[in-house]
């Protein structure tokens, strides 16, 4: 009976000879058998003693010690056992990152069921033997894997050792011979593990510098089974990308190399592939390696740097959009003071007028930009898009022109959108106007309403319902190398002075500020295709809109409201503070966060009304609110912001009203008073 936790393994020790000093081989191999039964334990050391050392242990606490001692080249492991079964075991073993690569065997006398064999390959098992033990079966998985691990351990050592054990394990024509038979039997039973693997296996001349497969699933990497290449050895550097040959056939510097590539698969398209390779010592510039393919590791990782840019972008151009903002209500304020102080004779008017309309045009630049940020402040409710359908269709048609057909293609009982109905138009609009741009010489527009079900994530879209709005042309197509950039701000491929660069940009903004994206394909030559992700509502359709309520006088009459004034742009509080009160509140100033708290902290009943902006260094105008209404419950307050953050927004209270800059002075008397009477 063996004890538990003893090595057994053959009195067999061999050295080679070197000029007269013996070198120690590298260690056998260790087999961990596992199993609550002593004479199994027996049995099995008896048929792998000559295989590899063989260690035993009657748990799985008694092997998870085991392994923190030693590594073993396989692990064979009964599945009932006491306390902590087969299962467990394996899991932990899995679990931790020394032992996570250890081949597992289950060991079963009647776990024979489909379930019971997934539960064991789910739970990390490479292979199942059955009770009672075949030793011929259980000798000959045991050997493949302590051939893969004994064949890893030896590339791991030292290029002058492998080189000397290779020399003299030649030295007789027997031993050679001896060698390449099992070499052969090794190779045999590693192509039947690796044929399901995602990888293949090869090796090249250094002469030629193409790979030679040698096993491994070449056909899912390729499109082309493995004998094409030995048949035609030209045919790899031929579908090589001719930007990459220098990547896969440069020089070796080193002893391991590894190299990303395209390739051109059987289909025709282009796939990235990752060469891993080293260098077989003493075998001259003979090179061994794996190559497999990582497509769809590159699209993920170019969608994440695609993502990362266009929130970079997002950022840059919302703390642009508020700063201008800012500005804009400056100089409007400004005007509007001088209108109200100064009598104007008819052309200065007419100037004013002018500079009025000048500074409308960079407030719809300021709005375009937002829409991009995903910083705009929309009105969103539910569309019906057949409704949309009706209002765009006598529209569009005008603005293509004659030489241009335009085709709608809508799917039956089309899925409500929770979005803003204006943007949604505006977007569309862009899109058709593109499309008629990209198509000078004539030729058809399609716009599209599809509903699509995703079951998995696509992109920057979860799994659900989305109705896809798409516009497809039939013009000139687009670069692709041009394609990645084409939803960046200001950037356009129209000629000078006939595009803003703003249109994608704004209308991808919109779909993510929506909860939905935008894609792009195109061609050149085959005209471009951009599809809108709107996400399906589960929201009611309301019923028709209540009128709208009237207007009061442009110029409230106001008597005895004080007013704190929070803004840190010192030009805007300086014109608000004077429009403000010229309509005849009393108004006290604060230049920030910080200076407001103290007022407020010193008299809290000082004021009527708080009037903060938004974004502020150092607090928020909602964090100024909430500090009020802490000295003060339900302190009246109004928002003035140069661009709605949607997250921080929806925490504001229902009583705070939002205005967003640049903002006309009565609205602003209108907000006020409203609050103030509450």
């Amino acid at each position: 009976m063996p004890a538990t936790g003893m090595a057994m393994h053959s009195a067999d020790e061999f050295a080679f000879q070197h000029e007269g000093e013996a070198d120690a081989l590298l260690p056998r191999a260790s087999v961990l058998v596992v199993d609550d039964d002593n004479r199994n334990l027996l049995a099995l050391s008896e048929v792998l003693g000559d295989i590899a050392d063989v260690v035993c242990a009657s748990s799985g606490e008694e092997a998870l010690r085991f392994l923190l001692k030693q590594q073993f080249a396989v692990i064979i492991l009964d599945v009932l056992m006491p306390v902590m079964d087969g299962y467990e075991t394996a899991r932990l073993i899995r679990s931790r990152v020394q032992t996570r690569d250890t081949p597992i065997i289950f060991l079963t006398a009647i776990n024979k069921e489909d379930a019971h064999l997934l539960k064991g390959y789910d739970s990390g098992a490479v292979d199942y033997v059955f009770k009672p033990l075949e030793p011929l079966i259980i000798r000959s998985k045991v050997s493949v894997f302590v051939s893969l691990y004994e064949k890893t351990r030896e590339i791991a050592e030292k290029a002058a050792t492998q080189e000397r054990l290779l020399k003299e394990r030649l030295e007789a024509e027997q031993e050679r011979m001896r060698v390449l038979e099992a070499l052969r039997a090794s190779e045999e039973r590693e192509a039947l593990l690796l044929r399901s693997l995602p990888l293949a296996l090869y090796v090249r001349d250094g002469e030629t510098l193409d790979p030679r497969f040698v096993s491994g699933n070449v056909s899912a990497i390729t499109g082309f089974e493995a004998e094409v290449f030995s048949r035609d050895p030209g045919i790899w550097r031929e579908r090589v990308h001719p930007d990459d040959l220098t990547v896969f056939y440069g020089p070796w510097d080193g002893e391991e190399r590894n190299c990303e590539f395209r390739w051109r698969h059987a289909d025709g398209h282009y796939v990235y592939l990752l060469a891993q390779g080293i260098r077989l010592p003493g075998r001259g510039n003979i090179i061994a390696g794996t190559m497999r393919d990582v497509s769809a590791e590159r699209r993920l990782q170019e969608q994440l740097q695609q993502s990362q840019k266009m929130d970079a972008l997002g950022k840059l151009t919302g703390g642009i959009a508020h700063d201008f903002n800012n500005l804009l209500a400056a100089v409007l304020s400004g005007i509007a003071l001088i209108e109200r102080r100064t009598p104007l004779d008819d052309r200065s008017r007419q100037i004013m007028d002018m500079t009025r309309h000048a500074l409308g045009q960079g407030k719809q630049l300021v709005d375009r930009m937002l829409a991009f940020s995903r910083r705009q402040s929309l009105s969103p409710q539910v569309v019906e898009l057949d409704e949309t359908r009706r209002t765009l269709g006598g529209l569009l048609s005008p603005i293509l022109g004659g030489l241009i057909s335009l085709e709608w293609q809508v799917d039956e009982d089309i899925w409500p959108v929770f979005v803003d109905p204006s943007q949604l138009e505006l977007a569309v609009m862009n899109l058709v106007l593109n499309a008629r741009d990209a198509t000078p010489g004539g030729g058809t527009v399609t716009l599209s309403l599809v509903n699509r079900q995703i079951t998995a994530p696509r992109g920057e879209l979860p799994a659900g319902d989305y109705v896809v709005i798409s516009v497809a042309d039939t013009g000139e197509g687009i670069p692709k190398d041009l394609l990645s950039k084409v939803m960046e701000p200001f950037f356009t491929t129209k000629e000078v002075g006939k595009g803003t660069g703003l249109g994608l940009s704004t209308t991808y903004g919109f779909a993510r500020q929506s909860g939905g994206t935008l894609e792009i394909e195109s061609a050149p030559g085959k005209g471009t295709r951009v599809d809108i992700w709107l996400p399906r509502t589960a929201r009611p359709v309301p019923g028709e809109a209540q009128g709208a309520q009237p207007r009061g006088p442009e110029s409230p009459p106001v008597k005895g409201v004080r007013v704190l004034l929070v803004d840190d742009s010192e030009s805007l509080r300086h014109f608000t503070e004077e429009h403000l009160t010229d309509l005849g509140f009393a108004v006290t100033t604060a230049d920030g966060g910080a200076a407001a708290r103290a007022v407020i902290e010193d008299s809290p009943a000082a004021h009527d009304v708080i009037v903060t902006d938004y974004a502020m260094p150092g607090t928020s105008g909602l964090d100024l609110i909430r500090f009020a209404r802490n000295a003060r419950a339900d302190f009246p307050a109004v928002i003035i912001t140069g661009y709605a953050e949607t997250g921080a927004m929806a925490e504001c209270p229902p009583d705070v009203p939002v205005l967003t800059k640049p903002f006309a002075v009565p609205r602003l008397a209108e907000a006020i008073l409203s609050v103030a009477r509450r």
